[in-house]
C-alpha cells in the first residue's frame, strides 16, 4: 500500500466510465481524492483550481479532442501524469498522444485487470506504456512517418495539403501556385494515397493534430 494519498481528475463525458473508474480504484484500495469532469473546460478548470496528481482522461469529448489540451496542461502543470483512456483505436492513435505529452495511453477494451496495473503503474511510476504502445514506440525510433504520418508527404505536397485544410479549392490552390488544375488534383491523390485518408475532413485532422 502505498502512503502519499493521491488526487485523481477522471475526465469522461459518459458518468458511467467515471464511476466505473471509481469503483476500480476503491477496489485498488488507493488513499486518494476524487474529482470528476465532463468535458475538456471543466479539466482545464478542475487542474487549475487543484492539485491532480494523476488525470485519466477520455480522448474524445463533446467540446473537441483532448490531444489539443495535454500540451497546455503539461505547460501549466508539468508534474501531472496525464493517462488517456478511451475507445480510439490503440495503433492508430497512441503514438500522437504519447507525442503531444501523455504518460500513458489505456484502451476501454482492456479487463479490469489490465486497467488496474495502469492505473498502479500511474501511480508507482507515472507512466503506462502497454505492449501495443511499446511496439509503436520502437518502430517509430526505425520509421518516423509512424509517428507523424506528415513526414510521408513531399514539401510541395505538405503546402498544398495545408492549403487544403484552410477550405480552398483545386482552382484556388492551382491560382495560388500558378499551376494547372488537373496537376493540383493529382497531388492531392497522391496525397490521400499516402495518409491513406478518403476526404479533406480527415486530412485537416491529420494535420491539426500531427503538424507543429
Amino acid at each position: 500500500m502505498l502512503e502519499h494519498k493521491t488526487t485523481f481528475l477522471l475526465a469522461d463525458d459518459h458518468s458511467l466510465i467515471r464511476q466505473g473508474i471509481v469503483f476500480l480504484l476503491e477496489e485498488i484500495g488507493l488513499d486518494c481524492e476524487i474529482l470528476q469532469a465532463s468535458t475538456l473546460s471543466k479539466v482545464l478548470e478542475t487542474l487549475e483550481a487543484n492539485p491532480i496528481n494523476i488525470a485519466i482522461i477520455d480522448a474524445h469529448f463533446p467540446d473537441g479532442n483532448s490531444l489539443t489540451i495535454i500540451p497546455q496542461i503539461k505547460k501549466t502543470r508539468p508534474e501531472i501524469k496525464i493517462l488517456i483512456f478511451t475507445g480510439i483505436d490503440e495503433e492508430m492513435h497512441a503514438l500522437k498522444f504519447i507525442n503531444a505529452g501523455a504518460n500513458g495511453f489505456l484502451s476501454k477494451l482492456s479487463d479490469e485487470e489490465e486497467i488496474k496495473q495502469a492505473i498502479m503503474k500511474m501511480q508507482i511510476y507515472g507512466q503506462y506504456i502497454s505492449p501495443v504502445t511499446q511496439a509503436l514506440l520502437m518502430n517509430s525510433l526505425q520509421n518516423p512517418t509512424i509517428a507523424n504520418p506528415l513526414n510521408r508527404l513531399t514539401e510541395r505536397e505538405m503546402e498544398i495539403a495545408e492549403m487544403y485544410a484552410k477550405g480552398l479549392g483545386n482552382l484556388e490552390i492551382a491560382n495560388k501556385l500558378d499551376v494547372k488544375q488537373n496537376t493540383i488534383s493529382t497531388i492531392k491523390k497522391r496525397i490521400f494515397e499516402k495518409l491513406n485518408i478518403q476526404n479533406i475532413v480527415e486530412l485537416s485532422e491529420l494535420i491539426k493534430n500531427n503538424h507543429q
